[in-house]
């Protein structure tokens, strides 16, 4: 191990380690520690993970890998353990034989969790003895205690407990369901490993996971597309590429490997998962690019080669072959090069080639030896090229229409706009005619604008383009955002900084925030991504008691009756409290609204996330789609968690 100085900058600039303070950087730091376990086990030197979530908060990770070295380390002078909490740069990972496939090579992870932590308790088990460590903010706090022998039959391996620190990150509550989907990834990756995930803030009965599947990839494509219609068997396929690359100035011998598995279904939805040593690329990078590009050329060349495109036709685009596949590639690669820290994009040049090559000699072979599914998958492309063709044509009766609609000022739910321009600006977008009416009052005009929309949405999962471009309401929010939508995106030409959904607190409320997301989520998903999409949370109840007033807002663990008795005994005489309670935004008056919903400096908004695009995709296929067995699951599974508004 060799390494180069420097804690301090991480709590000074959390962005550049962890890509924030924010929830994302939270489970970041989380996913730091478990990556290190991960790869031992594809080294073959670990098959259990198992990650606690303590009640205050603190998570330890446990492995049963060949645990942390804690000599002394030449270089430094210090216990090697040491030097992998507190220095930068150093890691295991910067020499060439330590791993043949890593997904922390910055040597940065864990010193990013422990600078970043209250307190790091490390526990290490090797050598024939458990050896503990203390640090706290960076740095250590004790020197590494030799604690007592290991037991017979004792497991090797390494246990961090850390607790995030309030003073540098925002948010310090974890979710499960964000860890629960990324764990049931990484299992599906690495073959042989079983992962237990505990959340010990559920009692009396702690919550308890395990993962652990033999299918690899394509049992994660199959689990992906469990609640849609396929149009065939799941085509995966694997590889190895061996290149030349370069590592502290030496030259050396690199394989990498590289699975797939890609599947069609009766959607119109799009879902690509790419991950590089196990981390999964959000951003994507050049393994998707490989495997994009295969996709497009091979159904292109047999298309051409069976008779369904002619000469005269046009070849499919990237778009028209993409629609409706679920797919996953994975390389394992001895330097994988990302973007940044946060490591959300794969930048190897020699990777996509790599794919693509894959990928397009094992699709090849299977729409060659399955005539029936290859013509179900061409007509697909072909439909979707002729859908995409009439878009065209209705895209430009929509930009036609633009000028006229906004400046009609006779149209119902009108745009109020404000009068500045900038990211500080933000569109509420508001649930009915009154509460619009409200709105408008209790906002501030310089950069608040209202755009009422009244009744529910268009269900945009089960309906084509077509009905979608001539519903009024969605037209209204398209027109009053500038930005287009799907293939004609452009965030840039978003008006305003912030959209903020603002609907009742009931259940009419809540399915019209749904029917929203839904579209958001499929047609102007980068507003999403870029975190500009909020859900204003208004009160449901407001409580007087001797002209003292206080708001009372909803939570997502309580039922209103249980909210309402809890805050009531706050009070001496709660049978003296005035309670009101508020079924809708249009109850209250513009000075209400303003003070509990849109006053910036005492609302509270819902930032409205992507951390798992395969989780979203699912959740709004079963919520908002056709097949209703799903749903119904679902609504068995959490009816004693349902507010009733009856």
């Amino acid at each position: 191990m060799r390494g180069l100085e420097g804690p301090e900058a991480i709590r000074m600039r959390p962005g550049m380690y962890v890509g924030g303070t924010d929830v994302r950087a939270l489970h970041h730091l989380v996913y730091e520690v478990v990556d290190n376990a991960i790869d031992e086990a594809m080294a073959g030197r670990c098959d259990y993970v198992e990650i606690i979530v303590h009640q205050d908060e603190s998570v330890t990770i446990n492995d049963n890998g060949v645990g942390i070295p804690v000599g002394i380390n030449a270089e430094k002078g210090i216990s090697t353990l040491t030097a992998a909490f507190t220095v930068l740069h150093f890691g295991a990972k910067f020499g060439s034989g330590a791993y043949t496939a890593s997904g922390g090579l910055h040597g940065i992870g864990v010193k990013a969790v422990n600078a970043l932590s209250e307190y790091t308790i490390v526990e290490v088990r090797r050598d024939g003895y458990v050896w503990h460590q203390e640090f706290s903010r960076g740095y250590a706090t004790t020197e590494v205690e030799q604690v007592r022998p290991l037991e017979e039959g004792e497991a090797t391996g390494t246990s961090v407990t850390f607790k995030p620190d309030p003073t540098v990150m925002e948010a310090t509550i974890l979710s499960f369901e964000t860890l629960e989907n990324r764990f049931r990834q990484m299992a599906y990756l690495v073959k042989g490993i079983m992962i237990r995930l505990v959340d010990e803030r559920v009692t009396p009965i702690p919550r308890e996971l395990s993962f652990y599947f033999e299918g690899g990839i394509p049992s994660f494509v199959r689990y992906l597309n469990r609640n849609r219609d396929e149009l065939h068997k799941v085509v995966g396929g694997s590889g190895e590429f061996k290149f030349k690359y370069s590592l502290e100035g030496k030259e050396l011998d690199g394989l990498m490997l590289i699975d797939f598995a890609v599947q069609y279904a009766d959607s119109t939805n799009t879902l690509e998962m790419a991950f590089a040593n196990t981390i999964n690329t959000t951003d994507g990078g050049t393994h998707l690019t490989g495997m994009r590009t295969a996709i497009t050329r091979v159904l292109n060349n047999y298309a051409r080669k069976a008779g369904f495109l002619k000469d005269k036709d046009s070849n499919f685009t990237g778009s028209q072959t993409l629609e409706g596949l679920t797919s996953v590639v994975s390389i394992r690669h001895p330097n994988p090069q990302f973007e940044n820290q946060t490591k959300v994009k794969l930048m190897n040049t020699e990777v996509s080639g790599a794919v693509s090559n894959v990928v397009a000699e094992a699709f090849t072979d299977y729409l060659e030896n399955n005539p029936k599914e290859s013509k179900a998958i061409i007509e697909k492309c072909l439909f979707t090229q002729r859908v995409q063709d009439a878009l065209a044509k209705q895209r430009e009766l929509l930009l036609n229409d633009r000028k006229t609609f906004l400046s009609n000022t006779t149209l119902p739910g009108k745009l109020a706009d404000c009068a500045e321009r900038g990211p500080h600006t933000e569109l509420y977008i508001v649930e009915g005619d009154s509460a619009g009416g409200s709105a408008k009052q209790a906002r501030d005009r310089h950069f608040q604008a209202i755009l009422p929309v009244f009744g529910k949405m268009l269900n945009t999962e089960r309906v084509n383009i077509n009905k979608i471009l001539e519903s009024e309401k969605i037209k209204l929010v398209i027109m009053a955002l500038g930005t287009g939508i799907r293939e004609d995106f452009n965030l840039e030409k978003l008006r305003y900084g912030r959209l903020i959904l603002m609907s009742d607190a009931d259940v009419d409320g809540a399915h019209i925030r749904t029917l929203m997301l839904t579209f958001f989520y499929r047609y102007m998903e980068p507003i999403i991504t870029a975190g500009r999409l909020f859900i204003a949370q208004p009160p449901i109840f407001r409580l007087e008691h001797k002209k003292q007033v206080q708001y009372v807002y909803p939570e997502s663990k309580i039922s209103e009756d249980q909210l309402l008795e809890r805050m009531l005994k706050g009070y001496a005489e709660p049978d003296k409290v005035g309670v009101q309670r508020y079924k809708g935004l249009g109850e209250m008056n513009p000075e209400q609204l303003w003070e509990t919903t849109m006053n910036p400096e005492k609302r509270t908004l819902l930032q409205i996330t992507l951390d798992d695009a395969a989780e979203a995709d699912r959740t709004f296929d079963m919520l908002m789609g056709p097949e209703v067995p799903p749903r119904r699951s679902f609504i068995i599974a959490h009816s004693k968690d349902a507010t009733l508004d009856i």
